[in-house]
């Protein structure tokens, strides 16, 4: 296995040079479910969320003053992030706190791996970067009777863990618009993966210091107020989760691809379910990790990941290729 791992050609890095970069992730935003379950514990959703993504902003900041690149100067691209910044971080990272107030975080981490079944077929209908296949419409199919599963659909009663694993689906579609929209508005500028994503983490941070007191009816908390176990989940989600996290991000897409990087899709629930379980002793009904590897298996059909053998002289249908991973 070793010898195999260090092969190398000029287009083809080790994988010794980005699996260690993609478990790290898998890892960081798998956790990622945890902190926010922690951190809903003495902060409003939406004030878990501003903290993150004030944390974020100030880790993307610092990284593009050391390399003294610059935020975006076009105000079309900004207007562009300040959507981005809502739908696919604001929003999301709210739905999800007000989710796992209701379910366990590693069901939150389960819905999670659904957005790239979102993806696709806004990609196709909405913005018209992409177009169906039968292989792509055979894993959404797929997928959707792994949701169904997921939810325990013959059992439903509603209740608070319905509306939790509704709000963490609809948290899951919000990713699903963010990432089809950046595809065709923002692709084909020529200002880098951290000066963008710093640019729509200050937008977010800018929707949700003007929401958020709205919504609440208070003033946020001072950090000194908090447990530490809360201030430390609050760094972890933005310091890391959304600030180094999309670093590491950035530097396998440009080693691998953005398709060979969006199989970090596949690793987080793993990790999810795992400090859910072990951390939190939360549990597991028989349906929801089948359902998971239902919804798994349809993502990895659509994507292409698992394809019928191609006829000679037949090119494989090109996967569905986010330019960058939404971040949990």
């Amino acid at each position: 296995m070793s010898g195999v791992s260090t092969l190398t050609t000029p287009d083809k890095p080790p994988v010794r040079a980005w699996l260690p970069t993609m478990l790290t992730l898998a890892a960081i935003w798998g956790c990622s479910f945890l902190f926010i379950s922690v951190g809903v514990r003495e902060l409003h959703p939406m004030y878990l969320a501003l903290g993150r993504v004030v944390a974020g902003s100030a880790v993307l900041l610092v990284f593009l003053a050391f390399k003294r690149e610059p935020l975006p100067r076009d105000p079309r691209l900004w207007a562009h992030t300040f959507v981005i910044g809502a739908i696919g971080s604001a929003l999301p990272w709210t739905l999800f706190g007000y989710g796992e107030q209701r379910v366990p975080s590693l069901l939150a981490g389960i819905w999670n791996g659904i957005t790239p079944l979102i993806v696709l077929p806004v990609a196709v209908l909405v913005f018209r970067t992409e177009k169906f296949t039968a292989q792509r419409v055979a894993g959404l199919l797929i997928g959707f009777l792994g949701m169904l599963v997921v939810l325990g659909a013959w059992n439903l009663d509603g209740g608070a863990d319905l509306t939790g694993q509704l709000l963490c689906m609809a948290a899951a579609v919000c990713y699903g618009l963010a990432v089809p929209y950046q595809k065709r508005f923002v692709a084909g500028s020529t200002v880098s993966g951290t000066a963008l994503s710093a640019s729509l983490l200050l937008c977010a941070t800018i929707q949700l210091a003007v929401v958020a007191p709205i919504v609440t009816g208070a003033a946020p908390p001072m950090p000194w107020t908090l447990s530490p176990e809360v201030l430390g989940s609050v760094l972890a989600l933005g310091g890391l989760g959304s600030g180094i996290a999309f670093v590491l991000s950035m530097r396998n897409i440009r080693l691998i691809g953005a398709s060979m990087s969006s199989m970090v899709t596949y690793l987080m629930p793993i990790f999810a379910i795992a400090v859910g379980v072990l951390i939190l002793d939360e549990h597991l009904t028989w349906y929801q990790p089948v359902g998971a590897l239902v919804v798994l298996t349809g993502v990895a059909v659509s994507q292409g990941v698992v394809r019928r053998p191609v006829r000679s002289g037949r090119k494989p249908k090109k996967p569905l290729q986010p330019e960058v991973a939404p971040v949990p």
